[in-house]
């Protein structure tokens, strides 16, 4: 798999912030631990912190769960640069931070409105030589202004050195999906709308939005997780194989099934919104974000055309679970009654693997009865967390863990017509799977069973 060069420096923008706090530094801890992080990370803030400020704000993230020698070898790669991030001054002792570092990776763990302005900086101090860009999601709020986000970036980094994050990348469940279709036959063999019914994914999750209602009441579940995390499971489940592995073949086999994908018109999607989110703190009271979103999908391809895709996420749903359903076509006569169809089920969490629900005699005279047959990975201790793959990716330069612009692009025309609605969406029950109109969208089908994780 080929790679770019590797980074003898990490600059992390916005080090003190939720982002940083939440997943960059403990990933970096356990990189450390893994002995795969052996540079300097660098962060920048416009606090006037010490490096000491900065161990001690790594310490409160890592938490308990602390091994002393294994922080003590990360602290002493944290070091701070303080400053205004409009102010050359700052990017100055930048550069005197790198000053023999012969490449960089920055890392913008900002919020979006910095992306251009510390892009633009770093191009004015000449700290785009030799270096290599990484900008976290949201990519734009719409497809326009994400093309004008990445023809800003252009002009300062190349788009080889740009790195676009989607955490779901990391997720070890999420890298597995080509693993489980193309090094199995007996999956790919079926893998087509000769064999297949239709495709459900799910991405439930059991709580509400707490605290961050100022965040997401501009967002919402399509730009939240819709656009980005699910379309990336829906190309990672459809694509045709790529050529070879490497980042620039699977990039354009994930940008070929989406440019199949018709454009979601507003009469295949429910949207939701849960009980009392119009109370949350930071949600205007007469707010139209969805907190729900199902959707019927369609692919306009060889290998898809006329199979159901529907897809659906939401918060405060019966449980917690993200999980891709493909159900198989029925037997062309029922010689043995009218069995459930079966169903190859590839969970996308903590419970990584996959099953199949098989239709099995259990009693003679009786109806056959549905029997799951797991395949699950064993659980590692310690496994690692998407973050580390994202950040050990930015570091070696492997492009496969990032979202390349001509994916994002076609993932924000998909959903258009879908965003910014200003008719409200349905009140549902907390707990329940969504608005009841959201039950006749896979008709004549039925939404499969969600399983519970471990």
């Amino acid at each position: 798999m080929s790679r770019g060069p590797v980074a003898s420096a990490l600059v992390v923008f916005g080090i003190t912030g939720d982002l940083a706090r939440k997943s960059l530094l403990p990933a970096l801890y356990r990189l450390a631990g893994r002995g795969r992080l052996n540079m300097p990370v660098i962060g920048v803030t416009r606090r006037s912190w010490t490096d000491d400020d900065l161990r001690d704000h790594a310490r409160d993230a890592i938490g308990d769960d602390l091994d002393e020698s294994v922080f003590s070898d990360f602290a002493s790669r944290l070091h701070i640069v303080d400053g205004d991030l409009t102010d050359q001054a700052t990017y100055r002792r930048i550069c005197d931070a790198v000053a023999d570092v012969p490449f960089v990776t920055y890392y913008m763990a900002t919020p979006p409105t910095q992306f251009t302005t510390i892009a633009e900086q770093l191009g004015k101090a000449g700290l785009n030589r030799d270096s290599r860009l990484v900008v976290e999601k949201p990519y734009g709020h719409d497809q326009a202004s994400a093309q004008a986000l990445d023809d800003e970036l252009h002009r300062t980094f190349a788009d080889d050195a740009l790195y676009r994050v989607d955490h779901y990348l990391g997720s070890e469940a999420v890298r597995g999906i080509p693993v489980a279709r193309f090094a199995n036959p007996l999956l790919e063999t079926v893998w087509s709308r000769d064999h297949i019914t239709s495709v459900q994914i799910t991405m439930a999750e059991d709580f509400d939005v707490a605290d961050r209602g100022g965040f997401y009441d501009p967002t919402g579940a399509v730009r939240d997780v819709f656009q980005n995390h699910l379309l990336q499971i829906l190309a990672l489940l459809a694509m045709d194989p790529p050529a070879c592995r490497d980042a620039t073949s699977e990039n354009v086999a994930k940008w070929e099934l989406l440019r199949a994908v018709r454009t979601i018109e507003p009469s295949d999607v429910v949207r939701g919104q849960y009980d009392g989110y119009l109370s949350v703190p930071g949600v205007h009271p007469d707010s139209t974000t969805e907190t729900y979103i199902a959707a019927r999908l369609h692919i306009d391809n060889w290998r898809w055309k006329d199979v159901p895709i529907l897809i659906r996420t939401g918060k405060c749903l019966p449980l917690t679970s993200t999980e891709a359903i493909i159900e198989l076509q029925s037997p062309p006569l029922a010689l043995y009654g009218h069995p459930e169809p079966n169903l190859l089920r590839l969970n996308l969490d903590k419970r990584r693997g996959l099953s199949l629900d098989l239709s099995l005699n259990r009693a003679e005279g009786q109806p056959p009865q549905p029997a799951a047959v797991p395949a699950r990975v064993p659980p590692m201790g310690n496994a690692e967390l998407p973050y580390e793959h994202i950040l050990e990716a930015a570091i070696v330069g492997d492009a496969s863990a990032f979202a390349s612009f001509p994916f994002i692009e076609e993932s924000w025309r998909i959903v258009s017509k879908i965003i910014d609605r200003e008719d409200p969406p349905t009140t549902y029950a907390r707990g329940s799977w969504g608005p009841d109109q959201s039950k006749d969208l896979p008709a004549p089908s039925t939404w499969h069973r969600v399983t519970t994780p471990d």
